[in-house]
């Protein structure tokens, strides 16, 4: 079967989209395949700094033929439906229908629509414009002329104004190339705003300009690899970091690896050169996380140590460039060396600032009398100039001094539930912010946190406060660490919820793609820190918590509306949405997550062992015999509600005629018992152990039991029983919502 190769290449994409956009490319385009009836064997994705590319390998070449059976009106019915039923079907004469006769309903029409398939170049002509068009970038622009207003005119172009296509980067070249593995291939030459798709590419921008003719992917890969471009990203990382390792050995150091910093630099490159640069060693004064992230930052590069081990760092540092220099990378080197050490200049002297006239620890014999240095500014002044100056958090907010004071008195009454020394989280909350005035933040914003616990080590404070003012920014992210122990996990939740319930209280919700305050990253960073560090937290209590009446004003809202949209659904709603999208991450099914997930669920703890009992109970045998009997005993129930009949809340024994169905309410009656128990203890393993003895039961009933009885109180009767069924089973999930 043919075999299908699509580029897009554009100006360099910024390298934290790069993964999951080929990830988006690879499912728009199999889906859209799929949805048009074709097949295919396997895909996978591909990118680089400049392109996007796809590998669809035995996708066929042809869609089938459908063949569709449309129900139409009775023979008898209104001039009028006859008609709509043959506009629908497509038909010119009701001649063309044929005539099917039910035994219930008479006499009606059917139409035999025939759909023959169709070429999969056409279909991929005709899907890929809409993909590429309408690809969700999360920042996209316009560019050239034909993104001029519309009725503008400039070399042959018109203007589309806001209709011309938008990309993340000015999109350059598309291929597509289609055809089977021996054979000759053929080019796809579908057109966006003048951009006609070819089987010419281009590989690295400066050793290997010229253009580049493909037939397919392999000797795609090959003509990039010798035009200087390593396609595949897993593979230019691992080039990256095993260069970087042997390059730090074989000048005595080691390489101090960072995954998310080895992700972002392989994005940066097609042709990874591994370098080494080199700073004075006076900068070896300033802390090393400070110079780590400071090279980080700025410099995307990696620092070294030495090997003898330790904490301090060496003055040398690992660069990637993106070309092969013919002086070895010597003036990559300088140019780099050069930057890094005017960071450092400025890192070294905010540092030293900051410290003020502090006296050399190396003078202080006592080494108790460490803890008793008397800064020149103190984070607590630090922290009162920051609330004197009325440094703004958000105009409807308040400003930091205000937000901080949220904090303290939120972190209070969390405190207990994480199980934290109340004093020490106090002190954490007072001091979490002061950093933020301190020159060397002013300068370098990325190193919030970090400073404030330098500062506070120097200062003297306990461990745990000094931890807790650099981890009370995290997590900021899926992969970032959380806080190192319950002081900072507890000021932690104490920011994210303060944040959270502000930003709702005054409107300034998350819509759409945008989220400029990064509310979706604050509420999962609170999901991970319940479900990671097992905190049990009402969410509806916490937000009560954390409100703080008369302080939010929305123009047309008064505070018992603005509060009722804090407590109720809408913000919990919000985190319901982050804990899908975390434990789908997790590897859990989403219908799983659905069916346990109920409107009013505050605990995201219980949550989630529910979610994790039900998943391991619905992959056994009787969990899926079971899910089975109950689907059935749902849609029967849901197919009698539906015509209005009033299913009984009880079941009668007295009307219980046949053994089967006495054997299954026996077993209701105690598997309903034993999974409340269990529930009712936390313990949802339990709980669907005892719903697995309704298993038997309820195949039994089904097998010798007629729910439509003649005898209209028998019928009630069982249908009040498959009812029982389906109140038992919810003791623990909504097994309707279960796909299977």
């Amino acid at each position: 079967m043919p075999d299908l190769l699509l580029e897009l290449r554009s100006e360099e994409i910024p390298a934290r989209m790069q993964r999951k956009a080929a990830g988006d490319l690879k499912k728009l385009v199999t889906d859209a395949l799929v949805e048009a009836g074709l097949t295919y064997e396997g895909a996978r994705e591909y990118w680089t700094p400049r392109r996007l590319t796809l590998d669809i390998r035995g996708l066929t070449a042809r869609s089938a033929d459908q063949r569709e059976e449309r129900k139409g009106p009775r023979t008898d019915a209104p001039e009028g439906a006859i008609a709509g039923f043959l506009r629908g079907a497509g038909l010119s004469s009701i001649s063309e229908a044929q005539v099917v006769n039910d035994p219930k309903k008479g006499d009606f029409y059917v139409a035999i629509i025939s759909k023959p398939g169709r070429p999969a170049e056409e279909i991929i002509a005709q899907v890929m414009p809409g993909i590429i068009r309408n690809f969700p970038w999360p920042k996209s622009m316009r560019w050239g002329a034909a993104s001029m207003p519309k009725g503008a005119r400039f070399a042959g172009i018109d203007g589309k104004g806001p209709e011309s296509l938008r990309w993340v980067r000015p999109l350059q070249s598309i291929v597509c190339v289609f055809g089977p593995e021996h054979d000759e291939t053929q080019v796809i030459p579908f057109e966006i705003d003048g951009l006609v798709a070819s089987n010419v590419t281009y590989g690295h921008r400066f050793h290997a300009p010229d253009a580049i003719t493909v037939r397919r992917f392999d000797d795609y890969v090959t003509s990039l690899e010798k035009a200087k471009v390593m396609l595949d990203a897993d593979r230019r990382k691992d080039v990256i970091l095993h260069d970087a390792r042997d390059l730090a050995f074989a000048n005595g150091l080691d390489l101090v690896e960072d995954e998310g910093l080895l992700e972002e630099v392989s994005g940066l490159v097609e042709w990874p050169h591994v370098l080494m640069g080199e700073f004075e060693q006076d900068y070896l004064e300033i802390p090393s996380e400070i110079i780590r992230l400071t090279i980080k930052t700025n410099q995307k590069c990696f620092v070294t140590r030495p090997q003898t081990g330790g904490e301090g760092l060496s003055n040398r540092f690992i660069l990637i460039s993106n070309i092969e220099a013919k002086d070895g990378g010597k003036e990559i080197m300088h140019g780099n060396g050069k930057v890094v050490r005017a960071r450092l200049s400025d890192a070294k002297h905010f540092w030293t600032r900051d410290q003020g006239d502090m006296p050399d620890l190396d003078t202080l014999k006592d080494s108790a009398a460490k803890f008793d240095l008397d800064l020149k500014k103190p984070l607590d002044q630090r922290m009162a100039k920051l609330d004197a100056l009325n440094v703004t958090f958000h105009a409807k907010l308040g400003t930091q001094g205000e937000r901080v004071a949220r904090i303290r008195a939120l972190a209070a009454q969390l405190a207990p539930i994480v199980g934290a020394n109340p004093a020490l989280v106090d002190r954490a909350a007072v001091l979490a912010k002061a950093d933020l005035r301190t020159e060397a933040v002013g300068e370098f914003p990325e190193l919030q946190g970090l400073m404030g616990r330098k500062y506070a080590m120097l200062q003297g404070e306990d461990p745990s406060v000094a931890a807790a003012i650099e981890d009370h920014w995290k997590p900021n992210g899926p992969s970032d660490r959380l806080p190192e122990d319950k002081v900072g996990l507890t000021v932690a939740l104490a920011d994210k919820l303060d944040t959270l319930v502000g930003f709702w209280a005054i409107d300034e919700k998350p819509t759409g793609s945008k989220d400029p305050y990064a509310l979706r990253r604050a509420a999962l960073g609170v999901v991970r820190i319940l479900l990671e560090r097992n905190v049990r937290l009402a969410l509806s209590e916490a937000f009560r918590m954390a409100y703080v009446p008369n302080l939010y004003f929305h123009p047309g809202k008064t505070e018992e509306e603005i509060a009722d949209r804090v407590y109720k659904p809408d913000l919990l709603s919000f985190f319901h949405d982050r804990l899908k999208v975390y434990l789908r991450d997790q590897g859990a099914r989403h219908d799983l997550i659905d069916a346990v997930l109920t409107p009013d669920a505050d605990d995201l703890l219980l949550v989630a062992r529910r979610v994790e009992a039900l998943t391991a109970f619905i992959t056994s045998e009787d969990g899926k015999n079971l899910l089975a009997g109950t689907k059935r005993a749902v849609q029967l129930l849901a197919a009698e509600e539906k015509k209005g009949t009033v299913v009984a809340d009880g079941v009668s024994e007295e009307l219980l005629k046949l053994d089967a169905e006495k054997a299954l309410w026996a077993a209701i009656v105690v598997a309903s018992k034993e999974a409340s128990d269990a529930v009712a203890k936390e313990d949802f393993r339990s709980a669907m152990e005892a719903l697995s003895k309704l298993r038997a039961p309820v195949d039994k009933f089904f097998e010798d039991v007629l729910v439509n009885d003649e005898d209209t109180a028998i019928r009630a009767n069982r249908l009040a029983l498959l009812k029982a069924i389906r109140e038992a089973t919810a003791t623990v999930a909504d097994f309707s919502k279960i796909s299977g």
